[in-house]
């Protein structure tokens, strides 16, 4: 299978099984259209009526073209035929009983309150609570002993807010280091936050502790402060800007970012991205709202064109800030096409429900944080270990080719079946597929594999 479109003054064709990569002039671009529909004698004939003559090209340069296209053929970089889907499962069962990742929902509370949340502002539909140092001890202990040979370990201080149990997380970090160097694991921490509670203890000890921060900024002022305000209604954008540039600052400009919501009341999140470039962010991500269709917030149809104009936009910022000399990141479209994902990744997915978990205050894990509070999605305890085995399964078998709208899709082993909470919540069924999903992420594949192909082409000269 490939997929060819046009970005960036470029056109671009993917081999998708492969995952080449080709970048090619006007008359590849139309011999490969063709290539596997017609004869080699009718392309040359086409080819020939429309660019023989025209900029110098001769019919002995059509057939070189046809030609080359043809060892690439060969080369197994282009039209390569998929032979991966009998490993899908094979793969998955290497690494059956190994947890990689926990996500430590530290606290079911939140200082603010925001409408569009998908955790019910912190909640998760259930009652507030603050892990314990015990229970998060436990965790870590748990994940040391499900975690195989793994030496890298990663660790995320989720909520609700995690800095209003922000003692806990400091003694967890401890408690790590303390036991690391003898299990002969090394933990990386991830701390997500809303900045409310930002001091200068969380900028030093997130600065000399944490891997990476994410912090959870919309954009403009208006933008933020329409959803992401106090429980008296207070926008918090003022409070928590100045916290974040300070941190940001004392962490070198490095291992952070910038995580913002864009709904339906701002599809046009580009101007939220040159808001955080204003203030001085470099690392960015802007996600697409997670909330129920009926939900005013919730993107529709009429947003769809809006939002794939914004990530070809984005992209031409990119470009422009790169050869200005002012560069900065967007989570989504960082790519490397000179090796790309790993076949691993590519066929299994996120291994939510098998190598990462999240864990409640209680203890108690779930496939991923947005399973949480969903009771049949339990899938046991930290104390007791993982006791539901059938929906863990589910989990285990949900790679790919589990879904068959995928089947035929350009971009499957780039999202590897995209995300099971968004399929299960827009489909009953952690194998369906979020169709709306879809349309973002190939949007933005397209545009990140355009980035990395100037890149390497840049490079190149």
């Amino acid at each position: 299978m490939i997929h060819q479109y046009k970005l960036g003054g470029m056109n671009i064709v993917l081999d998708v099984t492969s995952g080449a990569v080709h970048v090619v002039d006007d008359v590849a671009y139309d011999i490969i259209a063709r290539f596997e529909k017609d004869t080699k004698e009718e392309i040359l004939a086409a080819m020939a009526e429309k660019y023989e003559g025209k900029d110098g090209i001769s019919a002995e340069d059509i057939g070189d073209c046809y030609a080359q296209v043809e060892a690439l053929r060969e080369s197994g970089q282009l039209f390569t035929e998929d032979t991966f889907r009998p490993m899908a499962g094979e793969l998955k069962k290497k690494t059956a009983g190994v947890i990689k990742a926990l996500c430590l929902h530290v606290a079911h509370s939140c200082n603010l309150n925001c409408s569009y949340c998908f955790a019910s502002q912190g909640n998760y539909h259930g009652e507030r609570a603050l892990m314990s140092f015990e229970v998060g001890k436990r965790a870590l202990d748990f994940l040391v002993e499900n975690s195989g040979s793994r030496h890298n370990l990663e660790v995320d201080f989720f909520g609700g807010e995690p800095l209003m149990n922000w003692d806990v997380v400091k003694r967890l970090v401890a408690y790590a280091r303390e036991i690391e160097k003898e299990k002969n694991k090394n933990f990386r921490f991830t701390l997500t936050t809303n900045g409310v509670l930002i001091d200068d203890d969380v900028i030093d000890f997130a600065n000399r502790e944490m891997s990476n921060v994410v912090l959870s900024l919309d954009g403009r002022k208006e933008v933020h402060d329409r959803f992401r305000v106090d429980y008296s209604g207070k926008g918090s954008f003022d409070r928590i800007v100045p916290k974040f540039q300070k941190l940001v600052e004392a962490r070198g400009g490095k291992n952070y970012y910038m995580r913002g919501t864009f709904t339906h009341y701002n599809p046009d999140f580009l101007k939220d991205i040159e808001t955080m470039l204003d203030l001085g962010f470099t690392e960015l991500s802007m996600e697409p709202v997670v909330c129920d269709p009926s939900s005013p917030s919730a993107l529709t149809e009429e947003d769809l064109p809006i939002v794939l104009e914004q990530y070809e936009k984005l992209a031409e910022l990119m470009l422009r800030r790169k050869a200005e000399g002012r560069p900065f990141t967007f989570y989504h479209y960082m790519i490397d096409l000179s090796g790309g994902p790993c076949i691993y990744k590519r066929i299994s997915g996120c291994g939510s429900g098998t190598e990462y978990m999240a864990v409640t205050p209680s203890g108690d894990l779930y496939p991923c944080h947005q399973f949480v509070g969903e009771e049949a999605f339990c899938l046991g305890n930290v104390f007791d270990g993982v006791k539901n085995f059938e929906k863990q399964a589910e989990f285990a078998a949900c790679n790919v080719y589990a879904r068959k709208d995928c089947e035929d899709c350009w971009a499957k082993l780039y999202c590897s079946g995209g995300c099971a909470a968004n399929a299960y919540h827009a489909t009953g069924a952690v194998t369906g597929v979020y169709k709306y999903g879809c349309e973002l992420f190939k949007k933005r594949m397209e545009c990140a594999i355009m980035l990395a192909a100037k890149d390497m082409m840049e490079d190149d000269e």
